[in-house]
């Protein structure tokens, strides 16, 4: 299929992002990166590695930069007259914002850390490992996932020990100055209690800030924790087993395979759905992670059917090969190879009607959502009525956030005064 990136002359934003993600970019020498934008730092498993960009519709993309094959990207970003546009072939493809560099990052919490080495900000949100590297990075050596880069980064870039102050003063900060709604907390391996590790930041989270919070783990011992995450007020779960196809999973992910198994994450992921179904707004708040690019797209299709089929929403990640990592050398996906996937993504979501993009002031820069899964549709008013319901979810939940903030606040005041009196 062919890559188109513009429509009847207009930009596609969507194909843009894809296109970004799969070529990477090469740095022109007027632009000033470290004086206009993020800082560009190596964290966690390497998608949020590189440039944060703003492109049309508001569409956040982390750009590889630092990736061997950004070097031979046929798109060049450039800076002319204080502002920055992406251009390819000698043609600017568009102009982008260049989100600044927080403030807050440089500030410190009260124990003396640094914020930026407690969570960073991808897109809209503030992503934080609220722990130490994965224990198939140190205990069992040599299993970490192939395309991993967590034990590159862990205690180098970010902080190997964070406590729950620590994070509440960076999430204070982060929504003080960027208006964020959203923070989300991931985890390794460590014998399946990494989600009794998250919970007391989850709850510290919901209960002082008020704020929308998920958690990527891998799956828990026991189950009957998810209960008692969910009534601590974790929104959104997600389980990455990465390759669908029980071949490949085992030669890619051979931790996961060895001490957890793949038919484990298959069964947390429903317990979860089964579970946060049952809140008012029903389906959407658990996600399968997949990777495309790493095993046969007819198993990325099975994939997204199976993760849509028990009431979660897929997040597929591009496969990105980060320096440092067994495959760091390995090819990018073709972008026009992915198009058909995005497309099966969104459609499979509407067809089981997967609540997405109904979180207010959430864009994620290291994958393309669902909701973005719509710019690679042939026929764009296909599910007309049904996103017409979507907004009004999204209205629906913007209520309901505003009032978790105002209930937080009233919280926050009251100890203030027990403290004061």
């Amino acid at each position: 299929m062919e890559l188109r990136l513009f429509e009847k002359g207009k930009l596609n934003p969507g194909m843009l992002k894809l296109d970004l993600f799969c070529k990477g970019i090469r740095i022109d020498e007027s632009c000033r990166l470290d004086e206009d934008g993020r800082h560009i730092m190596r964290l966690r498993a390497g998608l949020g590695s590189g440039l944060e960009v703003e492109i049309p519709e508001k569409l956040w993309v982390n750009v590889p930069v630092l990736e061997h094959f950004a070097k031979d990207s046929p798109y060049l970003f450039k800076r002319e007259n204080g502002n920055y546009s992406i251009w390819r072939d000698g043609q600017r493809i568009t102009d982008v914002k260049m989100p600044h560099r927080p403030a807050f990052y440089d500030q410190k919490t009260s124990s003396g850390k640094l914020m930026r080495r407690i969570g960073q900000l991808q897109g809209t949100y503030l992503g934080i490992y609220s722990s130490g590297p994965c224990s198939f990075w140190t205990k069992y050596e040599g299993h970490n996932c192939r395309f991993c880069s967590t034990g590159l980064n862990i205690g180098l870039q970010e902080e190997e020990e964070k406590t729950v102050r620590d994070v509440i003063e960076a999430a204070a900060a982060a929504r003080k100055e960027e208006g964020i709604t959203f923070v989300h907390f991931n985890t390794g391996y460590f014998e399946g209690t990494g989600v009794e590790s998250v919970l007391p930041f989850v709850e510290a989270v919901v209960e002082e800030l008020g704020l929308l919070v998920g958690v990527q783990c891998p799956p828990a011992r026991d189950f009957k924790i998810y209960d008692r995450l969910k009534e601590a007020g974790c929104d959104h779960l997600s389980f990455c087993y990465e390759i669908h196809d029980p071949k490949f999973f085992k030669e890619i992910c051979p931790g996961k395979e060895k001490y957890i198994s793949q038919q484990r994450y298959f069964d947390a992921i429903i317990y979860t759905s089964d579970l946060w179904c049952r809140d008012p707004f029903g389906k959407g708040h658990i996600s399968g992670e997949i990777i495309a690019g790493l095993e046969p797209y007819e198993s990325t299709h099975k994939a997204i059917d199976w993760i849509t089929s028990v009431g979660a929403f897929p997040t597929v990640c591009v496969f990105r090969p980060i320096p440092g990592t067994n495959y760091g050398d390995y090819p990018s996906p073709k972008a026009e190879d992915l198009v058909p996937i995005f497309a099966h993504m969104y459609e499979a979501c509407m067809e089981h009607d997967i609540p997405m993009g109904i979180a207010p002031n959430l864009q994620i820069s290291i994958v393309l959502q669902p909701m973005e899964g719509r710019y690679f549709l042939e026929n764009r008013n296909k599910y007309r009525a049904k996103e017409m319901k979507l907004s009004l979810a999204r209205q629906a939940v913007k209520v309901v956030f505003n009032n978790r903030l105002k209930k937080a606040k009233r919280r926050a005041a009251k100890k203030a005064e027990r403290a004061g009196g």
